[in-house]
């Protein structure tokens, strides 16, 4: 088996072994696991079957993860993203009225076109047209998103007809419990506990079950029914003139993702070549794409790669092992259904709120002393969040980025693609 491995993974090239590529494995998915709670709860908003979205969810986990592993040898997980699930949920299904089924079309249609664009090499093209200070506003704007929904889903802030948003009521059980389970997260995240999500979503369910605020199904069980969510996205509406955009937004923010996460963790695991560019990204992007469009057919939102996956890069993992470990986990994770089951919205929410803080970080990247950069930026992430709308938020930023470069003289900084863009929007904004 050993030699097996060592054949098909080259371990000896990259100076690792078996034993601390399944140690990886193990941190990365303890980093992760999060998502087979918070991903159910958030697309049941959307009137989904809970337990099949949370089948969905491992098995588009772990077939994304084990494609990353297979066809590009790294050590990559993949799950249904953060923030796009939220846009999946509560823009396109809630806000703006389209069934779920419209919307898995859209992100299998997404994904369809992100497979397109790998075959043919113009992924990074895209990606290098989009100016660096839009990249890192999407990123935070989605946290911002997130952050939002997680304030609501705690309770810490309510509905006001004079203001629109106001503060909640604090002395709720279920609120006191949420910001107990976000302390948790930072405190045990900082002292570098692997799994401090998990660990924090359970101590809430924990208490709240306890206190009688929540009713405990259990533990471990046999997979609830898929049926439910398999093949039932909506093809045929999703091609709908009005929904142009919002395949667009799951299109370019899965691009976004996967792009800055395979960057991300290839540095951090010295994989990058000279010129600072990632060897077998052409397979990496395929095996992303794929699992988006697997993913939409078994019935959960768009899937990407995961930044979490660094941590088991910290830990040793340098090859695709570390990927089919994570992979193998996700599929023992679907006996865990009762539990993931027993998860209230105001435990799931301290998870939300973290992994917004992180994604806020991009925020510290960008150029402030440039109004013509930070301005846009700005526009983006508040766009996002305020709006609950991801293509909104884009939209309006690459707006005030063309419309600010060219009254200001810096027309040169307008790529093709940027003014292209400016122009859909545009004409969506006015028109549609």
């Amino acid at each position: 088996m050993g030699t097996m491995l060592e054949r098909f993974f080259r371990l000896d090239e990259h100076n690792t072994t078996p034993r601390t590529e399944l140690l990886a494995g193990l941190t990365t998915f303890l980093t992760m696991l999060y998502i087979v709670f918070v991903n159910p709860t958030m697309l049941a908003e959307a009137g989904m079957d809970r337990g099949a979205v949370f089948v969905a969810t491992c098995l588009a986990a772990a077939i994304g993860t084990l494609l990353m592993g297979v066809l590009a040898n790294y050590p990559i997980a993949l799950a249904p993203g953060m923030g796009l699930n939220a846009y999946f949920a509560y823009t396109v299904v809630l806000g703006m009225g389209h069934p779920w089924q419209t919307a898995l079309g859209a992100v299998f249609i997404s994904g369809c076109i992100f497979v397109l664009l790998s075959v043919f090499k113009v992924r990074m093209w895209l990606i290098d047209a989009i100016p660096p200070s839009l990249k890192l506003a999407t990123s935070t704007g989605i946290g911002l998103f997130l952050a939002v929904i997680a304030f609501q889903s705690a309770g810490v802030i309510a509905d006001s007809p004079a203001t629109l948003i106001t503060l909640g009521d604090l002395g709720n059980p279920r609120t006191l419990l949420a910001c107990l389970g976000f302390v948790l997260m930072v405190a045990l995240d900082v002292r570098r506990v692997p799994g401090a999500i998990v660990i924090g979503i359970l101590t809430v369910t924990g208490v709240a079950a306890l206190l009688g605020l929540t009713q405990f199904e259990g533990v471990f069980a046999p997979p609830p029914d898929i049926r439910p969510t398999f093949l039932a996205m909506d093809i045929r509406a999703a091609f709908d003139v009005g929904l142009i955009t919002i395949v667009f937004a799951f299109l370019f923010v899965d691009l976004l993702d996967t792009a800055g996460t395979l960057v991300g963790v290839a540095h951090g695991a010295s994989m990058l070549d000279r010129q600072g560019r990632l060897p077998r990204l052409g397979p990496a992007l395929l095996a992303d794409s794929s699992a988006t469009v697997l993913g939409a057919t078994l019935g959960t939102s768009t899937t990407t790669s995961y930044i979490e996956s660094v941590l088991g890069v910290q830990a040793g993992g340098r090859t695709g092992l570390t990927a089919l470990t994570v992979s193998l986990l996700f599929l023992l994770a679907l006996f865990l259904a009762p539990l993931a089951q027993s998860v209230p919205p105001f435990a799931t929410a301290p998870a939300l709120l973290y992994v917004a803080c992180t994604m806020a970080r991009g925020f510290a990247s960008i150029d402030w002393s440039d109004a013509t950069e930070a301005s846009p930026a700005l526009v983006t992430a508040l766009g996002i969040a305020l709006t609950l709308s991801i293509a909104t938020g884009i939209g309006l930023g690459f707006l005030a980025f063309t419309a600010i470069k060219l009254l200001t003289g810096r027309g040169r900084d307008v790529t093709p693609g940027v003014l292209v863009l400016s122009i859909l929007f545009l004409l969506k904004f006015s028109l549609l």
